[in-house]
């Protein structure tokens, strides 16, 4: 077996938890290397780990394309949603054969240049301000308008990703493995709007208007400033990311120790 592991934040390469972790992996005659941002994953990975947090994840994933390597996200970092597995909780299960491998949608998205911008994110691809106007977003979905957004933006969401941005706008918090999509606004400048959940096989379209001449497009942690007349189409991916999960991995336990959901003096047991 032959496993890359990633490493985007240099703080992590002397860490001594990640040192123990190769030299397990080595004793059960699994062969490790190391790549990052300048270096490619090499011909004949069976898997990446990726050493830090969720944003190291989504790095990973973009270095991994649709090549169909596994990728499994090892907590160094805080939150750790795609990345939910310590370092001390890996060597054994990859070694033993006791983990599974799920298949992770991802989004498609088409209008912008893939040269300035990897177009397949894992969690969501948003359109923001650039600027102090407010956005005017036109959206349909399967060819029907819905009412104009007036918001600083919106994004566009998968299931995996309505605990990343769409949470912190106001989104709902979907199951990992529910086929659907979420159209959230940033900031609404409407009262009577609210996040809307689609079916995963529909296809958005985007457009905006503003007082100024660019705004920002988002996919995942990467972004480019584009001119307003973008048209963006979004529909899922023709292939999938192809995600490790450990035995020990919960969504659910995810959401209660991390962002402390139920947290009730009536909860207490």
């Amino acid at each position: 077996m032959k496993i890359g592991v990633f490493i985007k934040d240099h703080n992590w390469e002397d860490d001594p938890r990640l040192f123990a972790l190769e030299d397990e992996l080595r004793k059960g005659s699994v062969e490790v290397y190391r790549f990052s941002r300048n270096r490619e994953v090499q011909e004949g990975t069976d898997m990446v780990l990726s050493i830090g947090g969720d944003g190291t994840f989504l790095s990973a994933s973009n270095r991994i394309g649709d090549r169909g390597i596994p990728l499994l996200g090892v907590n160094f970092g805080r939150m750790g949603f795609l990345s939910g597995s310590a370092p001390e909780e890996v060597a054994e299960p990859l070694l033993s054969g006791n983990y599974q491998i799920e298949e992770m949608p991802l989004l498609s998205v088409k209008g912008i240049d893939p040269d300035l911008i990897y177009p397949y994110p894992v969690n969501e691809v948003a359109v923001h301000r650039y600027g102090s106007s407010i956005l005017g977003v036109s959206v349909k979905v399967d060819g029907n308008r819905l009412p104009e957004y007036w918001a600083d933006g919106l994004l566009v969401a998968t299931s995996a990703g309505s605990t990343a941005y769409s949470l912190s706008v106001g989104g709902p918090i979907c199951m990992p493995d529910a086929k659907v999509l979420i159209i959230a606004p940033i900031a609404s400048h409407n009262l009577n709007v609210r996040p809307l959940i689609i079916p995963q096989t529909a296809t958005v379209e985007i457009e905006v208007t503003s007082r100024e001449r660019n705004v920002m497009v988002m996919m995942d942690n990467l972004n480019a400033l584009v001119d307003t007349s973008v048209h963006l189409t979004v529909s899922m991916a023709q292939f999938s990311l192809r995600k490790v999960r450990l035995p020990n991995s919960s969504f659910v336990k995810a959401l209660t120790s991390k962002l402390f959901w139920g947290e009730d003096v009536r909860n207490v047991k």
